[in-house]
């Protein structure tokens, strides 16, 4: 059992809020369009903090929970990946300039890891209480590989979104930005503006995410502490790598079934996890150095076999994919 004090939980909280505020307020009181050079600095900034952070937590409390640790950084650092895919559909649908894309990318990240430290803390309550969680989860993480398979080629609806289709009940919108702004006036009446409604998208997206990304995690650790620095560490480099690799991001065209192996993957290890403890000790286990060697595999496969595919065919372009058919394709069917 991992033991965290006091004191080790609040000065990882607050690196982790000092490196938000700061890349926050970066984004809001100077918006500017993030060339190259800059999105490779930070990116390589934030992903040297991840690993000297798990460097120090390995040599403090053993190697065992660093590779836990390392192993849930990668699975969450590739989901993150996809998370752009999506990032970049938001930005497209609603021609977001690109000197608010900073800001809007920063908001996605704050909002992703509150919602995901709610769902941390309330599926590590759920697994102390009932063993069967890890079967309930299992079972998610299986049907959710299934429909990312099936939905590969697709990218999500976002205007078929039940979050924003309420916020475009709930508020007038405009054609037009008003700047940075979320609302503005028009005709003396207070509106919102596209950037409210590419907010709400952000937000609703996020919690999609957080309801796969957290039984993915959680079936490389149970450590409640490693899954939340896990996800915090891979979502803080998020913003630098959008500006980095949203040019690469249309090559990755095996992503999507890379990451529906892996989240299946994950789903029969929690399967088995549960069998194992609640059926019989006898049923075998997936170690997490063997999670690691797979996932970085599965990942390393991925990488070349997209390249290779796009290089001889330039005109494959990869989808962000969705768990469930685009409206529209679903109404030809009928």
């Amino acid at each position: 059992m991992l033991e965290i004090s006091g004191l080790e939980w609040a000065v990882t909280i607050g690196v982790i809020i000092a490196l938000l505020a700061f890349d926050l307020v970066l984004g809001w009181l100077r918006p500017h369009r993030v060339g190259f050079k800059e999105a490779t600095a930070w990116s390589v900034f934030y992903i040297l903090v991840a690993i000297a952070f798990g460097l120090v937590f390995a040599t403090i409390h053993g190697w065992d929970f660093g590779t836990q640790y390392f192993t849930g950084y990668i699975v969450e650092k590739s989901l993150s990946v996809d998370n752009l895919f999506v990032f970049v559909v938001i930005m497209t649908t609603f021609a977001v300039p690109e000197e608010h894309q900073h800001k809007v990318l920063t908001f996605g990240i704050v909002l992703a890891l509150i919602m995901r430290a709610i769902f941390i803390a309330v599926g590590a309550t759920l697994l102390n209480l009932f063993s069967f969680m890890f079967l309930v989860f299992g079972l998610l993480l299986l049907w959710t590989a299934v429909q990312l398979y099936r939905h590969k080629d697709e990218d999500p609806d976002i205007e078929d979104n039940m979050v924003v289709k309420g916020a475009r009940r709930l508020f007038p919108v405009t054609e037009e930005y008003d700047g940075g702004k979320l609302f503005t006036r028009d005709d003396g009446r207070r509106v919102a503006t596209p950037m409210f409604i590419v907010l709400v998208s952000i937000g609703g997206i996020d919690l999609l995410f957080a309801l796969d990304s957290i039984p993915a995690v959680f079936g490389v650790t149970q450590e409640a502490f490693i899954v939340f620095t896990a996800n915090a560490f891979a979502l803080l480099g998020l913003r630098a790598l959008f500006f980095l690799v949203k040019g690469l991001l249309d090559r990755l065209v095996y992503l999507s079934t890379g990451l529906a192996v892996i989240l299946g993957f994950i789903g029969v290890k929690l399967v088995l996890h549960w069998a194992h403890v609640d059926i019989n000790p006898a049923v075998p286990e997936i170690p997490t150095m063997a999670s690691l060697v797979v996932i970085l595999g599965i990942l390393a496969v991925v990488t070349v076999a997209s390249l290779i595919k796009t290089r001889n065919d330039p005109s494959m372009t990869a989808h962000a994919g969705s768990l469930r058919a685009r409206k529209e394709r679903s109404e030809q069917r009928d």
